[in-house]
């Protein structure tokens, strides 16, 4: 809720970060939070303390922008430059080292070192010609200081850089991300009416160059685009692979035909096989093993009966 609240109301979100931190005071991003959402009310001492704890906790200093500014805000500009003196600045993400160089100058300009303060603004990320995140600030950080300096023409030049990177980048006059683009050619000036294509220098459908890739929705459509496109090729195919067995299936039919006359020549034999089949006697039946025996015995008798009728003949 403190992340979700912080821009549009930072005391209510202060108010839940504190809910937070009475809850569970040992976890880094709690103390982080806090330090945060008091920054943004203007309570630096607490700010301070919490980003502080979030330090020795952590063990990170990607806060360290916000402590020096902390420092200036309970009036110690002297004990801010300390402050972002301590850490190595070699060590710090870019976007880090960036803030810290801005709020340095912060610093410099409470002490009255105008000339110092633009010294601080003098690093390898203040590139004209390139527009990053955090390119606006610097670039609006610089023209501020040479305004100071009564370097008008110089100073207008760095304030039209900073307009050209937010139009670049997407961005509001408040410094509200509305496209997240990491690097970005600044390749002059854009028209009040220019598109996205000369704003990033990419085709508006096309994601740019170290940015974030296209919307979900976008992805989305070209997911099914590409599904619809695999149908049709599928479709395609079935159909290539139809006409493919059509010649076939002709170069059998007149084999079929060829075959239907040898068919036919067959079947009178095959009828008179049938018919022979049927004529034919039935065979006898199977006698039993006593049948036999009788039939046997029978025999026998018969043939003794003859032998007697001879005998008697003979007599």
């Amino acid at each position: 809720m403190a992340s979700k609240l912080i821009e549009e109301d930072p005391a209510l979100a202060h108010e839940h970060a504190l809910a937070a931190s009475r809850r569970a005071g040992r976890i880094a991003i709690v103390r982080e939070t806090l330090g945060i959402t008091a920054y943004a009310t203007g309570d630096f001492a607490l700010a301070l303390r919490e980003l502080r704890t979030y330090r020795r906790i952590s063990g990170k200093e990607d806060q360290i922008a916000l402590m020096v500014d902390s420092e200036r805000g309970v009036g110690r500009p002297d004990r801010a430059l300390e402050t972002g003196r301590a850490v190595d600045r070699s060590a710090l993400p870019i976007d880090v080292r960036v803030s810290l160089a801005i709020a340095m100058s912060g610093a410099r300009l409470d002490q009255g070192e105008t000339e110092l303060a633009l010294g601080e603004l003098e690093i390898p990320e203040l590139d004209p010609d390139r527009a990053f995140s955090w390119s606006p600030a610097l670039f609006a950080a610089r023209a501020a200081v040479l305004e100071d300096l009564g370097r008008n023409e110089e100073a207008e030049f760095w304030a039209q850089r900073a307009e050209v990177a937010l139009e670049a980048l997407g961005l509001d006059e408040d410094g509200d991300e509305e496209l997240i683009v990491e690097d970005s050619l600044i390749e002059g000036e854009f028209p009040e009416d220019s598109s996205e294509e000369a704003a990033t220098g990419a085709p508006a459908d096309e994601p740019v160059a170290g940015g974030d890739a296209a919307p979900a929705d976008v992805q989305e459509e070209s997911t099914d685009a590409q599904a619809e496109i695999a149908d049709a090729a599928a479709d395609e195919a079935d159909a290539a692979a139809d006409e493919a067995d059509a010649p076939a299936d002709e170069a059998d039919a007149p084999a079929d035909e060829a075959d239907a006359p040898a068919d036919e020549a067959d079947a009178p034999a095959d009828d008179a096989t049938d018919d022979a089949t049927d004529d034919a006697p039935a065979p006898a039946p199977a006698l039993s093993e006593r049948d036999e025996i009788e039939q046997e015995v029978a025999e026998l008798l018969g043939e003794d009966e003859k032998d007697v009728e001879d005998e008697g003949d003979r007599a």
